[in-house]
């Protein structure tokens, strides 16, 4: 059985996972069930039993994080919410909605930090700007109701 649901840990939750599911490795405990209890598969279980038998529990503390850090610190990134909040027209766009492009412009208008659009959209996404597609889909869908219907004989139809 295969655990469905998918749970976003982070990493101080991950490294506590990894710590549970060693002791009941080291307890004697099948990899397969300890997938199973921890919710992860097979091959991490096993991954994670490998680097026990080769080294100790200290190879399953967490590292720090891959990739390069952030240019913005944590406040400069709830400013970019702030920015966001206050609209386009505060930077001086013509319209009121927010492009990454135009974001990336205002970032590096109040930060000196230049962001390139593409990651602009990853980082509003992590800062929960973006809305939903299917938010966006039902603002698009609340225009009226067409008055007339052309059939497929092509006769119009009032409605």
């Amino acid at each position: 059985m295969y655990a469905t649901a998918t749970v976003t840990l982070n990493r101080d939750e991950m490294e506590l996972r990894r710590l549970e599911a060693a002791e009941e490795l080291l307890r004697g405990t099948t990899q397969a069930r300890v997938a199973r209890k921890f919710g992860v598969s097979r091959t991490t279980a096993s991954r994670w039993n490998r680097a026990l038998a080769g080294h100790s529990v200290e190879r399953l503390r967490k590292r720090k994080a891959p990739g390069r850090p952030s240019r913005l610190t944590s406040s400069q990134q709830a400013e970019v919410t702030e920015i966001f909040a206050l609209g386009p027209r505060a930077f001086g766009f013509n319209t009121d909605r927010w492009s990454t492009a135009r974001l990336a412009h205002a970032i590096q208008a109040r930060f000196g930090i230049r962001y390139d659009p593409d990651h602009v959209g990853r980082l509003m996404h992590r800062l929960g700007l973006r809305s939903k597609p299917a938010q966006r889909a039902k603002v698009l869908r609340e225009e009226p109701p067409p008055t007339a219907y052309k059939g497929p004989t092509g006769l119009t139809m009032q409605l």
